[in-house]
């Protein structure tokens, strides 16, 4: 299974974490956890960053409920849970 299908399981069954730093952009950006969920399940991957000793990452381009365009930099852990490490809306 690709990390796009993987990343789309976990928020599927629940099995994500947001981290503070996340809770905290999300709030700059009026966004909210279901907000993640259509990013990841609308969304694709545009850029993968391998060399970080904590595991791969990845951003996820995709659309937030009210429609805005935004961001989440997220990382599949080896328990099968997704941890967003941040989020952001364009503009």
């Amino acid at each position: 299974m690709d990390p796009l299908q993987r990343m789309r399981q976990a928020i599927r069954e629940q099995r994500y974490r947001i981290s503070e730093h996340a809770n905290d952009e999300m709030s700059d950006d009026d966004l909210i956890a279901a907000d993640i969920e259509s990013i990841i399940l609308t969304g694709r991957i545009t850029r993968t960053f391998t060399h970080d000793p904590r595991g791969t990452r990845y951003e996820v381009f995709g659309t937030a409920l009210d429609g805005r365009r935004a961001y989440v930099v997220c990382r599949l852990l080896l328990s099968g849970v997704l941890l967003i490490i941040t989020v952001y809306a364009e503009g």
